[in-house]
């Protein structure tokens, strides 16, 4: 409580005390699209009006850094006057007239143009960027028959840059291979194999001779005092990311990153990251869960577009709910996170981007099928009704009718049967003067059975004939969110999250049933400003979430109104780019359990270009959902005390959990082999005041009851990324576990988490459009829970095996226009599966049967292939 009171009292000092001591002087940094030095100089020379001190555009970043009086001038000026002479902020687009008009050189990708991996290079013919280089060329390094783009600029005294006209190009390999540049300072130039240097002449000028690194990148040579030399290249977007400017470490995952998979939803879209394990939660239901930091998906806040994802009954089957192909981005933030997003989070947070209907293509149509029955089909559309307003539509349908399917060979299938239906209507509206406004509905049918191969559902359902199992669930969801930019300081705005849906899920496990509704409202206002200047930011808010819970398992009725309102705060300091302190404070109020604070903080600090250091802390509380979080232990002959959780006010008659989180984490980013790499290094440690223990180690029962004593996960990674050769980026990473928690017999491991991991991705592309990519998971052993008082038969060992699995995927993208990809790939490739994932599946209705110790993959080896076309 003490934290908590001077946390309070320091934002509060801040918020009001700081005016007294604020400077008139600001910093600011923002993103202005360009290519090269003429664009430097058009950027700075148009930033510089009235009231700015310094404004410094770096070409490699693409960031301008500028110093000016905030009491002259407005950043909207700034940023508005930079678009005005061609060139996009965050703030404002360049006119299209004005943007065609620039230098052929300085034809940039225009900012908010949907991220795939492009370089901000020079166009070629009537302004438009060659589609094979455009779509391959971000991080390609090769050795192959290429044209090479470049520019020759001179600078006068003043610093104006023009074009040089009819400078000598040659290659030193091979002197009969040469070209000049144009009246724009353009040249282009055949490379083949074993051409490393450009030589350039000129008349009146001393020559230079430049070694080509990047076939891909844009030479630029800059002639000043009458010496040719290179002066910059483009610059270049991963497939995945850390932003480095967040005060949260947030790791982002584009979709050039997803496409190195199949990808089909979401729960197998992070097979190419270390920080996110994806397991499944038993071995006959299908349901999966995330884990991050050794800990359960249900403490990782999911969200979509900062929205709540699929959450309370939702959650077990809600990762399949999220088509791979309509994820724009996976944002991925380990420990605490912000107070605008609620009081949830306790191990971290992932969001998903959508595509929206005003930057995606016009139409994107993705087939799957694998060899073990499972085809998905994806269809994206969306159009441009006129400048305000967008619309598009997003829709996945997943068949899988395989019932045979069964590794191990105890007769029960690894994978329910049936069919998987959403999607995702949404509009898109801005009318240019700060109002934005996004809204939609999305849509989920959910029919699958499962159990024993032999199982009819019309005969066999709720009996002892045949053990079975279904699922038949219905989601719909409306959403909006709504935005407002003040035009007369764009620094200022307010914003509004609204989300409502509808859940119901009619389910059925050998003799168990579960019926399940859920009516959730959402609304979130965010209220952001400046103090004085860019340097002080803070938002505050309010937020209020509704839940009516309707719940029947074997008849036991464990119904609820859940209303948590509450308020936040939220202070940013900036004094420079190398350091950021946020301070977050919220107070809610749970109409079940009381009040409560939540108090959160976070820290950047760069001291060097390329070093950055967090530290983060803060608590997080949720209720839980026994039943819904945990559905596989109705597929097993535990049993159950329902009376005992079915007595008093509380919810199952348990406390909500809390958590308090601590981390930190460290980036290098250095060149080796002459090309980007980077280390990363991250420690987090997460200690529960109170949790929901969920008790395994009775064999014959599950036992839902609070934390009496300590629970703990501390998890340590290191990652290493670098190029060993050009155009082949690779991944190494190690993680860590400790994951300890007092039981009822004492304190133990977590069980069915493994201590150890070690990762590898490998990706090669090539220019020609083949693309290479292979994962590679070491998993170490993870404890089991106790059957020592099970027959010997049912007695299982304390710990599992170690396992490797290994994915990989060959893709080519086809096509005139470069908007056809043929892809093919196979999971698991070192077939390794659990022999025994079912105990005592000979006998489904007896004392023994458990379907909850599922510590490896359920299935072997798998192959696959699909297509994916798109339209711009």
């Amino acid at each position: 409580m003490n934290f908590i009171l001077r946390l309070s009292l320091l934002i509060l000092i801040l918020s009001i005390g700081h005016k007294s001591f604020a400077q008139s002087d600001s910093t600011a940094h923002f993103e202005v699209a360009g290519n090269c030095g003429m664009c430097k100089n058009r950027i700075e020379k148009a930033a510089n009006i009235k009231g700015v001190e310094s404004a410094i555009w770096d070409i490699k970043t693409g960031e301008l850094t500028v110093k000016y009086n905030s009491q002259q001038t407005k950043l909207n000026q700034i940023q508005l006057a930079i678009a005005t002479v061609g060139h996009d902020t965050p703030l404002h687009k360049a006119p299209n007239e004005v943007y065609k008009k620039l230098h052929e050189c300085c034809h940039y990708n225009r900012l908010g143009a949907e991220e795939r991996g492009h370089s901000h290079a020079p166009s070629h013919d009537n302004h438009q960027h060659d589609q094979e280089t455009k779509s391959q060329k971000d991080d390609n390094h090769h050795d192959h028959d290429h044209e090479i783009t470049g520019v020759v600029v001179k600078e006068n005294a003043k610093g104006d840059l023009s074009p040089i006209i009819g400078v000598n190009v040659k290659w030193l390999e091979k002197n009969n291979a040469s070209t000049v540049t144009n009246e724009n300072g353009v040249f282009k130039i055949r490379h083949e194999e074993g051409l490393k240097n450009l030589i350039f002449s000129f008349a009146g000028m001393e020559p230079d001779t430049v070694e080509v690194k990047d076939l891909h990148e844009v030479l630029v040579i800059h002639a000043q005092d009458n010496v040719l030399s290179e002066v910059v290249v483009s610059r270049r977007r991963k497939s995945a990311y850390i932003k480095s400017m967040e005060p949260n470490r947030v790791e982002v995952l584009t979709t050039r990153e997803l496409f190195k998979a199949a990808c089909c939803d979401l729960s197998e879209s992070f097979e190419t990251n270390v920080s996110v394990d994806v397991v499944s939660n038993d071995a006959v239901t299908g349901s999966k869960q995330i884990q991050m930091l050794g800990l359960s998906g249900i403490y990782t806040q999911l969200t979509v577009e900062n929205l709540p994802g699929p959450r309370g009954f939702a959650t077990p089957l809600g990762l399949n709910s999220i088509a791979g192909t309509w994820i724009e981005s996976i944002e991925i933030s380990k420990g605490i996170g912000s107070v605008v997003n609620g009081f949830e989070n306790m191990a971290g947070q992932i969001n998903v981007e959508l595509k929206k209907p005003h930057t995606s293509e016009r139409l994107f149509f993705n087939t799957y099928a694998n060899n073990m029955g499972r085809t998905d089909v994806n269809l994206n559309l969306s159009h441009k009704i006129n400048e305000d307003w967008s619309v598009g539509l997003l829709l996945h349908d997943n068949f899988m009718y395989n019932k045979n399917m069964n590794f191990s060979d105890n007769g029960f299938r690894d994978a329910p049967v049936g069919n998987l239906f959403s999607g995702v209507n949404r509009w898109h509206y801005e009318n240019g003067k700060g109002l934005i406004a996004q809204f939609g509905v999305k849509f989920l049918k959910d029919d699958r059975t499962g159990g024993e191969i032999d199982f009819n559902k019309a005969t066999d359902k709720l009996t002892t004939n045949r053990y079975g199992l279904g699922f038949d669930n219905q989601r719909i969801e409306g959403f909006a969110k709504i935005g407002y930019v003040f035009p007369q300081n764009r620094l200022r705005s307010i914003g509004l999250q609204l989300s409502a849906s509808n859940y119901k899920q009619d389910s059925y496990f050998g003799l168990n049933t579960y019926l399940s509704e859920q009516n959730s409202g959402y609304a979130n206002l965010i209220y952001h400003d400046v103090i004085g200047t860019v340097n002080h930011k803070y938002k505050v808010g309010t937020s209020l979430i509704y839940d009516d819970y309707a719940e029947d398992v074997n008849n036991y009725n464990f119904d609820r109104k859940e209303v948590v309102s509450g308020i936040f705060a939220e202070y940013t300091f900036s004094p420079s780019e190398k350091f950021d302190a946020v301070l977050g404070i919220r107070q809610d109020y749970n109409n079940i359990y009381g009040g409560f604070t939540t108090p959160r903080a976070v820290l950047r600090y760069a001291p060097v270009t390329g070093t950055t250091i967090r530290l983060s802390s803060g608590r997080g509380q949720r209720t839980a959902n026994i039943f819904a979080e945990n559905i596989s232990i109705l597929a097993s002959s535990r049993a159950i005390n329902y009376a005992a959780l079915n007595n008093g006010e509380l919810a199952y008659n348990l406390k909500p959990e809390v958590s308090w989180n601590t981390g930190f984490t460290f980036d290098q980013d250095f060149q080796l082999f002459g090309r980007e790499s980077g280390i990363s290094v991250e420690l987090f440690h997460n200690n529960f005041q109170n949790q929901v223990i969920i008790d395994y180690e009775n064999p014959r029962a599950i036992s839902f009851y609070n934390l009496d004593g300590k629970s703990f996960s501390n998890s340590l990674q290191a990652e290493f990324r670098f190029m060993p050769a050009q155009h082949f980026e690779a991944r190494l990473a190690y993680r860590l576990l400790d994951v300890q928690t007092d039981y009822e017999i004492g304190r133990l491991q977590k069980p069915l988490t493994a201590k150890h991991r070690g990762f590898m991705n490998l990706a090669y592309n090539t220019h020609s459009g083949w693309s290479f990519d292979y994962t590679l998971n070491v998993v170490g052993q993870k404890r089991l829970p106790s059957t020592v008082a099970n027959p010997q038969e049912y007695q299982l060992s304390t710990f599992s095996e170690a396992y490797v699995t290994m994915n990989a995927q060959i893709s080519k993208t086809l096509g005139k226009a470069k908007n056809f990809d043929m892809y093919v790939g196979g999971e698991n490739l070192s077939n390794y599966y659990q022999k025994n994932p079912i105990l005592a599946f000979e006998d489904p209705f007896g004392n023994h049967f458990d379907t909850n110790l599922l510590w490896g993959p359920l299935t072997g080896r798998m192959f696959y292939a699909g297509i994916r076309y798109h339209i711009k």
